[in-house]
């Protein structure tokens, strides 16, 4: 099956909820490799690369709201070329 990346942009109120850490950890759990980081506009940007399938769950997950702690007013995603795949899923 061929790899996938996809950005997303997620704001509302995300940092500070452990948004970023949830997100690893799901995103570790459907076998992901990407990061998850706070950015200076108080989003998180997550970048999830693996299986297609994997990958929409991620996105779908991220827009159902992610954790409980946490509100998703909008989530902007688009595809993402990288050269080579990061290697895990971690938190910047």
């Amino acid at each position: 099956m061929a790899q996938i990346c996809m950005k997303a942009w997620v704001h509302g109120s995300v940092q500070g909820v452990g948004f970023r850490y949830s997100t690893q950890s799901q995103a570790k759990t459907l076998g992901l490799q990407g990061y998850a980081r706070n950015m200076n506009d108080g989003s998180v940007e997550v970048l999830a690369c693996g299986e297609q399938e994997q990958v929409d769950a991620l996105i779908a997950w991220l827009k159902a709201g992610g954790p409980s702690s946490a509100r998703v007013d909008k989530v902007l995603v688009e595809p993402h070329q990288l050269a080579e795949a990061p290697r895990g899923f971690s938190t910047r």
